[in-house]
C-alpha cells in the first residue's frame, strides 16, 4: 500500500504544470473570476446560446435554403469534437477559441448562431485503456494495493516521485540524475499510473476498467471546462458517438448504407497498417506513434544463391534440402534499374534469418521483414495470420558478415554469371528486408560504397574484383548523362559512404532526374521513358516469378494497445478515396481550389497535396467502440469514418434526445426505431416526403418538416476549425463524404486550420512541467484573460504561442480598466454640456479615432484575424483613451462625460467576441443596459473624418518625434557623448513650421498622381520609379506620406494640391500646453513660422506665431533659424531645444 501511495503522490497532475508561471497576488484575478462566474450562470440559465431555425410557421416548408439565409442570416461553426479519454488541454481551447470569437462576432452582426459540441468515443483508445486497467486490477488488486515500487529509471518520459525522506512539497523539482538526494522517478508503465496522472482518484480508477464508464465520466468535465471558459455552446445538441447513443447509431448506419449504395464503400484485399495483437487494421487515431504513416510498397527481388560463402555454408550444412532454392530478398523502389545490379549488400553486424516459404523455397531476410511478410500471404496462406512471433521462427540465423562472398543470381542483371554479397555498414535493419541490391550506375549510395570497397578490399575481407564488376549505362538523362551516380558523386565531391548528407541530396537528384526525364537504354523496354517503363519492368519480374510485391510501414507505428504494427494484405471494407475513383477525387479537388474558403494558401496547398496522394481507407474494424457495420455486424465503423458528417446530426439532435446517451426524449418524442434510413434521406434533403414514409416511420409530417427545416437552415457548415494535423485525414474525409452525400449547396463553406499551441515559447510537455489543461488556465488566469491571451497567441497555420506573462498582464489591464470605468462615471468634474460650442478639438479627435478603430476591428474580425482585431479592439482603443485623457489634463479641460460613456460602451462592444464576461459586466452593471451584451449588435458609427484622422496622426507623430529627440540626448549623455544642450538646466522648445512646400516635391506629386489615376499604388513599382528619379533619400518618405493620405480616404484634390486637411498652426496652438508639460524642465514653447524663398541659403526668416510659458518671445518677433529649421515643410515641423 505504501508503494501505491508513493506513486499517487508522484503522479499528482499538478506536476505537469510545475514549470509554468507561479502567481502570487491573486486578489484582482479573483475579483474578475467572481464576475465571470456570475455571468456564466446567467447565460446558462437563460439559454442565451440555444439556437433555433425559423419555424415552418414563420416561413413555410419547402422554401429554398438561399431564401431562408437571406431573410435570416446565420453562422454555423464547429471544431473537431474532442476524444473522451481525458480532459481538454490548452491546445483544444486554442482551436475552440477561433469558433468562439467568430460566433461572438456573428451574433453581433445579427446572425443566428449555432456552435454545438459532441463527444467522440469511437475507436480503440478507450477500449484499449479499459482492457489495460482490467489487467492492472487483476495483477495488483481493485485499488492497486499489491503494486510494488519498481526500480527508478532515467528518461524524459518520467515524473518525479519522492524518496521516503521527502515530503510532498519536494516534488516540484524535476531531475533525471540518481542520487540519495535526488527524486526517484516513476515511469508511466501501467494504465493506472496514467489515470493517476490525469487526476483520477485512486479509489475510482477501477471503474474505468468498464469502457462505458469513460463515456459517463469525461463528457461532463469537458462541458464544465468549456462553460468556465465562457463558450457560446448550445449544449442541447450534444451526444456521444458509438451505439451508446441509439439515435446517433442510426445516423451512422444510414451514412454507411448510402455510401455503399453509391459504390464509395467497397470490399477488397489491400495493404494496410495492422496490429497483430489487436487483430485488426490500425488507423491514424488508433496509434500512440506514427500518425500519418502509410504502407510503403516495394518490389521484392529473388536473388537465388548459386554458391554460399564458406562460413555460411558451414552453418547451413544439413539444415536445408539440397533440392531447395534459397533467395536473398532485397526490396527496391526502382525495379527498372535492376539491369545494372553489380552486387548485393548486407549489414555485416545484422542478424539474418533463413525462413522457410515452402519445401522448395527459403528467404534470407531480417526477422522484422519476415514478420511483415507473415501478414502478406508469404509464409501463411489463405489470409491466416500468426498470433505471435513464436509461429514464425527461422531455420537458422546468420550474421551478415558470415554471408559476405556468397554468389547469387540477380534477375535482369547484365552480369549473368552472378554477383556477390558484399558488406555495407549503413544497411538499416529497420527498413526494407535488410538486404539491399546495388545499382552503382544510378544510385549514388551504391556507387560510393562499391568504390570504397574496391579501394579497401583487404580491409573489408573481400576480393577486389567482387566490387569491380563493370558499371554499364542503364538510363540516359539530359542533366547527368547515362551514368547518373558516378556523375553526381564526382560533381558533389562525395569522397566516401560516410558523406551521408551529400548522399541524401544526390539520391534525391538522381531519382527525380531518372524517373521524370530518363530514357531506358537496355532491356525489353529500351527507348521508353523510365516513367512508362517502370511498371512494365515490375510486371515482367512478377510474371516470371523473379520478384513479388512486399509492403511495410514507412515509419514506426505503435497501436494504442502498445503493439508494434506491420503491414497486412487482407480483405476489408474501405472507402474508395483517391485515384481509384478519380471523378470523386477531382470533384473535391475542384471545390477546394475554386469555391471553399481556406483562409490561407498553406491550408489550400495542404488539401491539394493530400488529395493527390490519399488512397483507399479501411473503414471497419473488429475491436474498440463504435457503431456496427450494418451489413456485416462483426465489424465496427472506425473512428475517422463515423466522424465525417456528424455536423449534420447537430442540426436535429435536440429534437431526438435531451441527454447525450439518447435515453431521454427530445423535443419531438421520436424513438430511435423510427429513425429509419428513409427518414434520414428526407431530413438531409435526399428525397421528398411521401405517404409511405409517414407510415413506415410513424413520424408526423409536421415533425419531419420541422427537422428538415432545421437542417436546411443551418446547413451548410459555415466554418470548420481544426488543427492543421487533421488535414491529411479527418478534414479531407470530411470533404469527401459531404460531396458524396449532399447536394452542392450543402457542402462546407470554409475550413480554417491553425497550428499547434506552444506554451511560453516551448512545446507543451507534461514531462518537462510545461503543460496546462483548459481547466488549469481558466482557474489560474480567469476566462477572459485566458481568452485574450489565446487571441494574442496568433492566427496562422504556423505554431502559436500562449504566453502566461501576457495572461497575467491582462488580469491587471482588465481589472484596472474596470475600476477606471466605474470611477470615471461617478466623477462630477466631467463636462456634461454636449453643445457644439463646448466641444473641444480633443473631443472631436477622440470620437473620430474611436470610429476609426470600430471600423478596423470590424474588418479584422471579419477576416478572422483575431490577434490584430484584439489590437484594435482593446490595446489601441485604450491607448486612444489615454491620449484623450492626457490631452484634456494638459489643456486643463475636463473630459466629456457623454464621450466617456460612448467610449465605455464601444469598448465593451468591441471586446465582446473575445472577452464577453468583462464586456457584459460593463454593459449591464456599469452602463446599466437591461439586456445581456451577448444579444447586442455591432456598433454602427460614421466613417472616420479624414481631416480629423490626419490631425490625430499629425499630433501623434509630432509629439512622438519631440519626445524621441529628447530621449536621444539622454542616451548620448549616458554614453558619455556630447549633447546639444545641458540636460540638467531649464530649456525652451522651438517648433518650426513652413508655409510653403519645396519645389522639388512637384515632380513626385505628379508621379503619385499618375499612379493613382491608374488605380495602382503598388509599392514595388512605385518605389522603383522613385529610385530612378534620383532623390530617393528625401523623396521616398514624401511619396509614402502621400500614399498613406490617399489610402486613409483623404480627398485626392487636397493631397495633390498640397493642401493640409487641417490648420497646422491652430493644431499646434492646442498642443503647446501639453508639450510644455511633457518635455522635461521646459520653461516655454515657441512656434516659429519659416517664411521666405523656397531655396537658397540665408533667404528664409522665422517669425513667432504661437507661444506658451515663461521664457518665450512675443508673437510677431523674428527669430533666427536654428538646427533643422529650414527642413520644415507644411505638416512636417522640425524643432530645436536650447537652454534658457
Amino acid at each position: 500500500m505504501a508503494a501505491i501511495n508513493g506513486v499517487s503522490s508522484a503522479l499528482d497532475p499538478s506536476n505537469a504544470a510545475r514549470s509554468t508561471l507561479k502567481l502570487e497576488n491573486t486578489e484582482k484575478r479573483d475579483t474578475l473570476i467572481t464576475i465571470e462566474k456570475r455571468y456564466q450562470k446567467i447565460w446558462q440559465e437563460s439559454g442565451v446560446f440555444n439556437a433555433t431555425a425559423p419555424t415552418t410557421a414563420e416561413i413555410p416548408a419547402g422554401s429554398l435554403s438561399k431564401d431562408l439565409h437571406q431573410r435570416h442570416p446565420k453562422y454555423f461553426g464547429s471544431f473537431a469534437f474532442p476524444y473522451m479519454n481525458g480532459t481538454l488541454h490548452a491546445g483544444h481551447s486554442f482551436t475552440a477559441s477561433k469558433v468562439e470569437y467568430t460566433a461572438g462576432f456573428s451574433r453581433m452582426q445579427g446572425k443566428r448562431v449555432l456552435f454545438p459540441l459532441g463527444f467522440h468515443c469511437t475507436g480503440m483508445p478507450i477500449k484499449a485503456c479499459a482492457d489495460k486497467l482490467n489487467e492492472d486490477v487483476r495483477k495488483f488488486g481493485k485499488n492497486f494495493e499489491d503494486y510494488k515500487e519498481e526500480e527508478p529509471v532515467d528518461g524524459e518520459d518520467v515524473i518525479p516521485a519522492p524518496t521516503q525522506a521527502e515530503t510532498k512539497e519536494d516534488i516540484t523539482k524535476f531531475t533525471s540524475k540518481k542520487s540519495k538526494a535526488a527524486a526517484k522517478t516513476v515511469k508511466l508503465k501501467y494504465q493506472f499510473q496514467i489515470m493517476l496522472a490525469l487526476g483520477i482518484p485512486k479509489d475510482d480508477i477501477h471503474k474505468f476498467a468498464d469502457a462505458n464508464y469513460w463515456l459517463e465520466y469525461f463528457p461532463p468535465l469537458c462541458k464544465r471546462d468549456l462553460n468556465n471558459f465562457g463558450a457560446r455552446i448550445d449544449w442541447r445538441r450534444s451526444f456521444v458517438t458509438t451505439d451508446a447513443n441509439p439515435y446517433y447509431d442510426t445516423f451512422v448506419r444510414w451514412q454507411m448504407h448510402r455510401l455503399k449504395e453509391l459504390n464509395k464503400i467497397q470490399y477488397g484485399s489491400r495493404y494496410t497498417i495492422y496490429s497483430p495483437k489487436d487483430g485488426q487494421p490500425c488507423m491514424d487515431h488508433d496509434r500512440t506513434e506514427g500518425e500519418g504513416v502509410a504502407p510503403q510498397e516495394y518490389t521484392a527481388l529473388k536473388l537465388k544463391v548459386k554458391e554460399w560463402a564458406p562460413k555460411a555454408a558451414k552453418v547451413l550444412q544439413g539444415k536445408i534440402p539440397d533440392s531447395a532454392n534459397v533467395y536473398f530478398v532485397p526490396a527496391t523502389l526502382r525495379p527498372e534499374t535492376m539491369y545494372g545490379q553489380t552486387c548485393c549488400f548486407v549489414g555485416p553486424k545484422i542478424n539474418y534469418g533463413v525462413f522457410k516459404v515452402s519445401e522448395k523455397e527459403y528467404f534470407v531476410i531480417t526477422k522484422r521483414a519476415a514478420w511483415n511478410m507473415a501478414f502478406q500471404d508469404i509464409f501463411f496462406k489463405d489470409g491466416k495470420f500468426p498470433r505471435n512471433a513464436d509461429e514464425l521462427t527461422p531455420i537458422v540465423e546468420l550474421t551478415g558478415a558470415s554471408m559476405v562472398g556468397t554468389l547469387v543470381d540477380a534477375p535482369l542483371s547484365v552480369h549473368t554469371k552472378g554477383v556477390r554479397i558484399l558488406p555495407m555498414d549503413t544497411v538499416s535493419p529497420t527498413k526494407g528486408t535488410g538486404v539491399v541490391t546495388s545499382v552503382p550506375s544510378d544510385s549514388p549510395d551504391d556507387y560510393a560504397t562499391v568504390t570504397d570497397l574496391a579501394k579497401k578490399a583487404e580491409y573489408y575481407g573481400i576480393k577486389k574484383e567482387w566490387a569491380e564488376l563493370e558499371i554499364l549505362p542503364i538510363v540516359e538523362t539530359p542533366s547527368y548523362g547515362n551514368l547518373t551516380a558516378p556523375f553526381l558523386v564526382k560533381k558533389m565531391k562525395i569522397n566516401s559512404p560516410k558523406d551521408t548528407k551529400l548522399l541524401v541530396d544526390a539520391k534525391e537528384l538522381a531519382y527525380k532526374e531518372g524517373f521524370y526525364k530518363g530514357t531506358m537504354l537496355v532491356g525489353d523496354f529500351k527507348g521508353e521513358a523510365v516513367e512508362a517503363a517502370k511498371p512494365k519492368v515490375k510486371a515482367q519480374l512478377l510474371k516470371n516469378g523473379a520478384a513479388f510485391e512486399y509492403a511495410e510501414p514507412n515509419g514506426h507505428v505503435v497501436s494504442r494497445s502498445a503493439d508494434e504494427c506491420v503491414v497486412a494484405y487482407l480483405g476489408q471494407w474501405f472507402l474508395n478515396y483517391g485515384e481509384n475513383d478519380p471523378a470523386w477525387r477531382d470533384q473535391v479537388l475542384d471545390y477546394v481550389k475554386n469555391d471553399m474558403e481556406t483562409y490561407s494558401s498553406e491550408t489550400k496547398n495542404g488539401f491539394e497535396k493530400n488529395l493527390e496522394w490519399l488512397n483507399r481507407w479501411a473503414c471497419a474494424r473488429t475491436y474498440g467502440l463504435g457503431s456496427k457495420l450494418p451489413w456485416e455486424p462483426k465489424f465496427l465503423v472506425e473512428s475517422l469514418s463515423d466522424s465525417t458528417i456528424y455536423m449534420a446530426y447537430y442540426t436535429i439532435a435536440h429534437f431526438l434526445h435531451s441527454d447525450i446517451f439518447g435515453t431521454q426524449a427530445g423535443l419531438l418524442s421520436i424513438q430511435p426505431s423510427q429513425m429509419i434510413d428513409e427518414v434520414w434521406d428526407y431530413i438531409l434533403c435526399r428525397r421528398e416526403i411521401s405517404e409511405s414514409l409517414l407510415q413506415s416511420s410513424g413520424i408526423s409530417k409536421a415533425d419531419l418538416e420541422t427537422m428538415r427545416r432545421e437542417f436546411e437552415y443551418w446547413y451548410p457548415l459555415d466554418q470548420r476549425i481544426s488543427g492543421k494535423d487533421l488535414i491529411p485525414n479527418h478534414l479531407t474525409f470530411f470533404l469527401y463524404i459531404h460531396t458524396a452525400l449532399f447536394p452542392r449547396e450543402h457542402w462546407p463553406r470554409g475550413i480554417r486550420a491553425n497550428g499547434h499551441l506552444m506554451l511560453n515559447g516551448e512545446k507543451m510537455s507534461k514531462s518537462t512541467g510545461n503543460f496546462l489543461t483548459l481547466n488549469d488556465a481558466v482557474t489560474k488566469y480567469g476566462a477572459d484573460a485566458t481568452r485574450i491571451a489565446l487571441a494574442d497567441a496568433g492566427d496562422g497555420v504556423e505554431d502559436a504561442n500562449f504566453e502566461e506573462a501576457v495572461a497575467n498582464q491582462i488580469i491587471l489591464r482588465m481589472y484596472t480598466l474596470k475600476e477606471w470605468c466605474e470611477d470615471i462615471l461617478q466623477d462630477t468634474s466631467l463636462r456634461t454640456d454636449t453643445s457644439p460650442t463646448s466641444t473641444t478639438l480633443w473631443d472631436k479627435l477622440f470620437l473620430n479615432e474611436m470610429h476609426t478603430l470600430v471600423h478596423q476591428a470590424h474588418a479584422h474580425y471579419t477576416a478572422t484575424d483575431y490577434k490584430v482585431a484584439l489590437k484594435s479592439a482593446l490595446y489601441d482603443f485604450t491607448s486612444t483613451r489615454d491620449v484623450y485623457r492626457e490631452a484634456c489634463l494638459a489643456a486643463s479641460t475636463p473630459m466629456s462625460l457623454p464621450l466617456i460613456r460612448t467610449y465605455i460602451t464601444l469598448q465593451a462592444l468591441l471586446i465582446t467576441p473575445i472577452a464577453p464576461h468583462w464586456a457584459d459586466y460593463m454593459y449591464q452593471e456599469v452602463l446599466h443596459f437591461d439586456t445581456t451584451i451577448q444579444n447586442a449588435r455591432w456598433p454602427e458609427v460614421p466613417q472616420p473624418d479624414p481631416s480629423l484622422a490626419a490631425t490625430y496622426e499629425y499630433i501623434r507623430t509630432t509629439s512622438s518625434a519631440i519626445t524621441s529627440a529628447e530621449g536621444q540626448q539622454v542616451k548620448r549623455k549616458n554614453k558619455g557623448k556630447a549633447t546639444n544642450y545641458d540636460l540638467e538646466l531649464p530649456k525652451r522648445l522651438t517648433i518650426y513650421i513652413a508655409t510653403s512646400f519645396p519645389s522639388w516635391q512637384t515632380k513626385y506629386i505628379d508621379l503619385v498622381k499618375s499612379f493613382h489615376s491608374k488605380a495602382s499604388l503598388e509599392d514595388k513599382t512605385l518605389n522603383a520609379e522613385v529610385g530612378r528619379m534620383g532623390e530617393s533619400k528625401k523623396a521616398m518618405p514624401f511619396v509614402q506620406s502621400l500614399k498613406k493620405r490617399l489610402q486613409n480616404g483623404e480627398h485626392p484634390g487636397n493631397v495633390f494640391e498640397r493642401k493640409l486637411p487641417f490648420e497646422e498652426m491652430e493644431v499646434l496652438g492646442q498642443m503647446l500646453r501639453g508639450l510644455r508639460k511633457t518635455v522635461g524642465k521646459c520653461r516655454g514653447v515657441e512656434v516659429v513660422s519659416v517664411e521666405g524663398e523656397e531655396e537658397g541659403e540665408g533667404k528664409k526668416v522665422g517669425r513667432i506665431v504661437k507661444s506658451e510659458g515663461e521664457e518665450v518671445s512675443k508673437v510677431g518677433e523674428e527669430r533666427p533659424l536654428l538646427g533643422a529649421a529650414e527642413m520644415a515643410v507644411p505638416g512636417g515641423p522640425t524643432f530645436y531645444f536650447e537652454n534658457v
